[in-house]
C-alpha cells in the first residue's frame, strides 16, 4: 500500500480466524481451558453459551459438559464474573486480576453509586448501613461456600428489605437488597457465578467468592488484555477495539501503544496487530464448517464484521439489542443459522450459498450430527432469540 503497511485481505482474516478462533477440524483443541485461552473471554450471559462454545472447539466434544463444569466449579480453571461491557464472560481464572483492574473498577464505582442513590431516593437505610449488609452476607458465603442469593438472606435478613427502583419511570420495579447488591459485588470482582442450580442450560444460580487476586496498575492490565485479544483476533480497527473492551478511545490508543501495536491496512482503513503478528498467515490445512451458538465470541468478537457477516443476513440472525443468535459458518464466513427442535434435532438453514456446494452442505450435516450427539437430550433455547432461530425451531 502506499503508506507502507501491509494490506490484510479478507480471505487472510477469515484463515486468521479458522486458525486462532478454534474453528477448523485441525486445530481443535483437548479441554475448555484450552478453548477460554484461545479466545480471551466467553460469553457467559447465556450459560449454554459457554458449554456450546467450548463443544464447538473440541477435538472430542462427548466430554464438553463433564469438562466444562469441572473447569469452572471444581478446578476453578475458569471463572464466570463480569467483564468488559458490564458483561458476563468466563475466563481463565489467571485472568482474574487483569479484567478486574481493567475493566471493573470503573463500572463498579458507576455500580454502587447508582445502587447508593436508588435506595436514598426510595428512602432506604445508608451507604453504612448497606456496607454492614454486605459485609455480613460476604461472612456468610465464605461459610457456606456457595449460596444462592434466597440462602444468604437466611443468614442475613437484611438482604430481603426491599425497595422501589426507579419510581415513575417506564422500567419502575421493585427490588431486593440481596438483588441490586449481589450484582454490584460482582461487578466489583469479590463475588462471582458459581454452579447453576439445575442443568447446565439453567440460568438460575449460586453465588461464590471470587478468586483472590493481586490489585493491578489499571494501565498495565488494560494493555495486558488488549495485547492478549488482539492476538487471538487481530488484526482489529479501533472501534473493534473500544467496542470489545467498553473503554474509552484515549485508553485503547494508549494500550496499543504500551504493546508496541503495529498498524495494518483493512478494508475499513487502519487495523493493528500485535507486534511479532505483521507476517502473512495461510489459511487452515482443510476446509471447515462449524455450527457456534448465540453470543459465541467468534460471532460477537468485532464491531465492524462485514468480512465474515454479510449485512443482509443480520435482521435474520440477531435480535432488536444485536445480540447473534445460532450461526452456521463455512471457511471463516457465516452462510446461515441453526436451531433445535423439540424433539431435539438440529436444523440449519443457509442465507448466503454464493460458492457453497455439497461440500460444504456435507460439512454441515457432520457438524450437526457432531452437535446432537454431545447435546444428546437436553433441549437448549437461546437466551436472546432471533428471527431465523424461532422459525427454525
Amino acid at each position: 500500500m502506499g503508506d507502507g503497511r501491509r494490506y490484510v485481505g479478507v480471505a487472510e482474516r477469515r484463515a486468521r480466524l479458522g486458525l486462532r478462533q478454534r474453528l477448523a477440524g485441525s486445530v481443535r483443541v483437548a479441554g475448555p481451558e484450552e478453548v477460554a485461552d484461545a479466545l480471551v473471554a466467553l460469553h457467559g450471559s447465556d450459560p449454554a453459551t459457554v458449554h456450546l462454545a467450548v463443544g464447538a472447539r473440541l477435538a472430542d466434544p462427548g466430554r464438553t459438559v463433564a469438562d466444562t463444569e469441572r473447569a469452572l466449579y471444581t478446578d476453578r480453571t475458569l471463572v464466570r464474573m463480569h467483564g468488559m461491557r458490564h458483561t458476563v464472560f468466563v475466563f481463565p481464572t489467571e485472568l482474574t486480576a487483569v479484567v478486574h483492574a481493567s475493566t471493573g473498577i470503573t463500572v463498579a464505582a458507576k455500580e454502587r453509586a447508582a445502587l447508593l442513590k436508588a435506595m436514598a431516593a426510595a428512602g432506604a437505610p445508608d451507604a453504612a448501613w448497606l456496607k454492614e449488609v454486605e459485609e455480613s452476607a460476604l461472612a456468610a458465603l465464605a461459610r457456606r461456600g456457595q449460596a444462592t442469593a434466597s440462602e444468604l438472606a437466611e443468614d442475613e435478613p437484611r438482604l430481603r428489605q426491599r425497595f422501589v427502583y426507579a419510581a415513575g419511570k417506564s422500567y419502575e420495579g421493585t427490588h431486593s437488597v440481596s438483588t441490586r447488591l449481589l450484582k454490584v459485588l460482582g461487578v466489583e470482582g469479590r463475588v462471582v457465578r458459581g454452579r447453576p442450580l439445575g442443568s447446565w442450560t439453567s440460568s438460575q444460580f449460586r453465588w461464590a467468592l471470587a478468586p483472590a487476586h493481586p490489585e493491578l496498575d489499571v494501565a498495565e492490565a488494560q494493555a495486558s488484555l488488549l495485547g492478549r485479544w488482539l492476538a487471538a483476533c487481530g488484526p482489529a480497527t479501533e472501534a473493534d477495539l473500544k467496542w470489545w473492551t467498553g473503554w474509552r478511545v484515549t485508553e485503547v490508543r494508549r494500550a496499543l501503544a504500551a504493546i508496541g501495536a503495529r498498524a495494518v491496512t483493512l478494508d475499513e482503513g487502519t487495523g493493528f496487530v500485535t507486534a511479532d503478528d505483521e507476517a502473512p498467515v495461510a489459511g487452515p490445512s482443510e476446509p471447515w464448517a462449524a455450527l457456534l451458538p448465540a453470543l459465541d465470541p467468534t460471532a460477537m468478537g468485532w464491531q465492524q464484521r462485514d468480512w465474515y457477516l454479510a449485512p443482509e443476513l443480520r435482521p435474520a440472525l440477531f435480535d432488536y439489542s444485536g445480540n447473534v443468535g445460532p450461526t452456521v459458518w463455512w471457511n471463516g464466513r457465516v452462510i446461515g443459522g441453526w436451531a433445535q427442535r423439540a424433539d431435539g434435532e438440529i436444523v440449519w438453514r443457509l442465507l448466503d450459498t454464493g460458492g457453497v456446494g455439497r461440500e460444504a452442505e456435507e460439512a454441515i450435516r457432520v457438524e450437526a450430527v457432531r452437535l446432537r450427539e454431545w447435546v444428546g437430550s437436553t433441549r437448549v433455547t437461546p437466551r436472546f432469540r432471533t428471527p431465523l432461530e424461532r422459525e427454525l425451531a
